[in-house]
């Protein structure tokens, strides 16, 4: 994905929140879910925005679905930043 999806997908503050969480560890939707004060449905659309812009990960055990931190895609993002303030 490109650098504006990932930062559109950034841009939400429930994302970012989930990001939070997910630098911990991986976590099942409920366990998400849990920290948030909106329905299942919305968490499951802020994790699939997150998904798209590969953020983060997911990975089925049995009936539930983990999700994790894609830390490259992230590292990618600073070292942009870090090229457009001119740092080496």
């Amino acid at each position: 994905m490109g650098l504006q999806h990932t930062l559109k997908a950034l841009s939400d503050p429930i994302r970012r929140e989930i990001l939070n969480l997910l630098k911990v560890g991986r976590l099942s939707a409920g366990e998400i879910s849990e920290h948030f004060d909106v329905t299942d449905a919305s968490i499951s659309r802020h994790l699939s925005v997150l998904k798209d812009a590969d953020l983060v990960r997911d990975t089925r055990v049995g009936k539930f679905i983990y999700y994790e931190l894609n830390a490259s895609v992230l590292e990618e993002i600073l070292l942009w930043v870090r090229d457009l303030k001119g740092e080496e």
